[in-house]
């Protein structure tokens, strides 16, 4: 490496959804990711390699499990960068739950803290709706502002649905009641939409729906020591760099009931000088959306040993 602490250079880490059974299996062998994997097992009181590797009840597919599983199979490919000589990041930001991996990341919340915290933000919010009340809605081809329009005139008092995750121009998650978000999947159609997608996902994250669950986590964070971190940590709900204490817990909080803005949040990061990066954890889903976003930021991945070291090579260079 000609430079370990790049300044044009950012981490990207998943949300749920990029999950699966077996995600680390391509790491097997591999001393510090078994070595996270014990971590998270011995803070949670469960056997988390045997949970991604195996995941015999099927609870992968379970919030409280997959947001703490999530952010170990980051976090464990993080440590493995930093081992082959990765450069440090100068900013760093997660998609959703990936939040959380960025702030561990950046120093501002230890592992183990962290893994017990997302573990808590599941079960809030499987807790917060009630079965069956809500859903989510991928929209494809149309423009934000249409949606937005759509997510304004379907909505009652009752039953209402609204922008829930900008991820790229042409990509709208919705959520809300399921009615509401059932009927702007059909009226989405009939403007022309080029897919409307009901997602596997029952709580309707990033809506007002989650206001439960926003204040057992306000509650909770306040019990969890959080630093300064080592650079900015980009807020989903405000697009917006933080290194304050203060409103890094109120962003955390802000995000269970606010849109996360990963389209403005990409631009920004490009006019900041952000030039290359490298998507920590499993799937690809980010550097894609990114390439939507902004084409002349080039981002790497990490889905196995060899495909991080040509990651690596990229950066250097070689």
């Amino acid at each position: 490496m000609k430079d370990n602490n790049l300044t044009n250079f950012v981490f990207l880490f998943p949300g749920q959804g990029s999950q699966s059974k077996g995600m680390l299996d391509a790491f097997d062998g591999i001393a510090i990711v078994r070595e996270t994997l014990e971590e998270a097992s011995d803070a949670l009181g469960y056997d988390m390699a045997a949970l991604i590797r195996d995941d015999v009840e099927g609870k992968l597919g379970q919030t409280e499990y997959t947001q703490p599983a999530l952010l170990t199979a980051s976090t464990a490919m993080l440590r493995l960068w930093r081992e082959k000589g990765g450069p440090q990041a100068s900013q760093v930001a997660g998609h959703s739950l990936g939040e959380y991996s960025a702030l561990v990341a950046a120093g501002a919340i230890n592992f183990r803290d962290a893994v017990q915290l997302v573990a808590f933000r599941g079960r809030a919010m499987t807790e917060a709706v009630a079965t069956g009340t809500g859903r989510m809605a991928a929209i494809l081809g149309l423009a934000d502002d249409v949606v937005e329009d759509l997510c304004g005139s379907i909505s009652t008092d009752s039953k209402k649905v609204w922008a829930a995750n900008y991820n790229c121009p042409g990509q709208l998650v919705v959520a809300g009641h399921a009615a509401a978000v059932e009927r702007l999947m059909a009226d989405a159609k009939a403007a022309g939409a080029k897919r409307a997608l009901a997602l596997a996902v029952s709580a309707p994250s990033h809506t007002p729906l989650m206001q439960l669950a926003a204040d057992a986590m306000a509650a909770r964070l306040q019990e969890i020591e959080i630093r300064t971190p080592a650079c900015p940590v980009w807020g989903n709900a405000n697009a917006t760099p933080e290194q304050d204490v203060a409103q890094i817990r109120a962003a955390l909080v802000a995000q269970l009931v606010s849109p996360v803005r990963w389209t403005e949040t990409v631009q920004k990061l490009a006019r900041s000088g952000i030039t290359q990066g490298v998507e920590i954890g499993p799937g690809k889903v980010l550097s894609g959306l990114v390439k939507r976003i902004e084409r002349a930021m080039v981002v790497g991945i990490s889905l196995n040993p060899d495909q991080m070291e040509r990651s690596l090579a990229a950066i250097a260079g070689e």
